[in-house]
């Protein structure tokens, strides 16, 4: 042995020892304290301070904890230590021991997230990928297990080794939690709170094995591509429409513009014709029996109101080069009495393919006179 470590051994027998850590830095949970030779003397002063707890480490087995307070160190204080080293009648300075003073304040606002999308399955959108962040809130609630199970032999353990563990458990007990929801995918981000308190008591028992409490867990956020946004905004619209009103609407709105507008385009007048096709289409798709397969045959289905009063066919026809309509059939009868069109002016109504002259429309060819009875007989 050394002269230096002869003095220093020397001089650790004549002072009464004082056992206290001052935290100078926030990050740190687990703080050894240090000995010459980890040699501790009898009666020496424990000085444990509010937000702290010490450990007693004998040869890697726990010994006594310590809460806030000044205790002299002797067998009366140190039981499970006496016990451990058979100090049946009393012992002789100094005594050997491991000191871990541990944090036990809270530590709040600690950042965890999802380093890489995970999928979803969802029944409408398929898979889907999302990620999530947030917060959370712990502090250790057994030091003893804590000292034993995580910090080991470690001198200066710090927040940033146990978050690194931290952050891994709870991502994966969030993507269990979340796949296991089944939620549909838009309400994630709409039930962040319920969804964290979900998780959190999830998580928790994971927390307690090494013997820290989750205070808080909340999630900040919940992303997911910019084309999967798009489309549930898309869908959540369809599904709050009424689509018969929707149709009729835009129906009616195309009939407005083509009054207002005359000197349209044959064009579009066979837009406004596919308007109300779609208008009828979609009033048979949404008011279709359920006793009639969609795209097949009718079946017999019990008649339970009077059929819809017939709507009075609209006709377009061409003038000057020009689109103009649509009228009704007693309006159109008019133009061709005071020969605004002839015979052979160009007539459109829905249903019809192709534009054709007015004296090969069979309802129209009652304006050309063949109705009219031939002469009596004469005698």
């Amino acid at each position: 042995m050394s002269l230096f470590d002869e003095i220093k051994k020397k001089l650790s027998h004549e002072f009464i020892d004082i056992i206290e850590w001052l935290d100078t830095n926030n990050e740190t949970i687990v703080h050894r304290f240090e000995r010459y030779q980890n040699e501790i003397k009898n009666n020496a002063k424990l000085i444990v301070r509010e937000g702290q707890t010490a450990v007693f480490i004998n040869e890697g087995q726990l010994a006594d904890v310590f809460t806030a307070g000044t205790y002299t160190l002797n067998t009366q204080n140190l039981p499970i230590l006496t016990t451990l080293k058979g100090w049946k009648y009393g012992f002789n300075s100094p005594f050997k021991a491991e000191v871990y003073f541990v944090n036990t304040r809270l530590f709040t606002d600690e950042k965890w997230g999802t380093k890489n999308a995970f999928m979803l399955s969802d029944e409408r959108f398929g898979l889907v990928e999302i990620r999530a962040f947030g917060t959370y809130s712990f502090r250790v609630n057994d030091p003893g297990k804590f000292v034993v199970d995580v910090v080991g032999t470690d001198g200066n353990f710090t927040n940033y080794e146990i978050n690194e563990h931290l952050k891994s458990l709870i991502v994966t007990r969030f993507t269990d939690t979340v796949g296991e929801a089944n939620l549909p995918i838009e309400l994630y981000a709409a039930n962040t709170t319920e969804l964290s308190e979900t998780c959190q008591s999830v998580m928790q028992p994971e927390f307690n094995r090494v013997g820290i409490e989750l205070e808080k867990f909340y999630i900040e956020n919940v992303s997911m591509p910019e084309e999967l946004k798009k489309e549930i905004f898309e869908y959540s619209r369809l599904d709050k429409l009424d689509m018969t009103k929707l149709a009729q609407f835009k129906a009616a709105k195309a009939m407005e513009l083509a009054a207002a507008n005359e000197g349209g385009t044959a064009g579009a007048g066979m837009g406004m014709g596919m308007g109300f096709v779609l208008a009828q289409q979609m009033g048979g798709l949404m008011g279709q029996p359920s006793g009639q397969p969609f795209g097949g045959q009718p079946q017999q289905v019990q008649q339970t109101a009077p059929p819809p009063i017939p709507v009075q066919a609209s006709y377009f026809y061409a003038a000057n080069g020009q689109q103009i309509g649509p009228v009704s059939f007693e309006k159109l009868k008019e133009l061709f009495a005071n020969r605004t069109i002839n015979k052979d002016s160009l007539v459109w109504k829905q249903g019809m393919v192709n534009w054709s002259a007015l004296k090969e429309i069979e309802e129209l060819k009652s304006f050309l006179g063949g109705n009219t009875p031939p002469p009596l007989p004469t005698a």
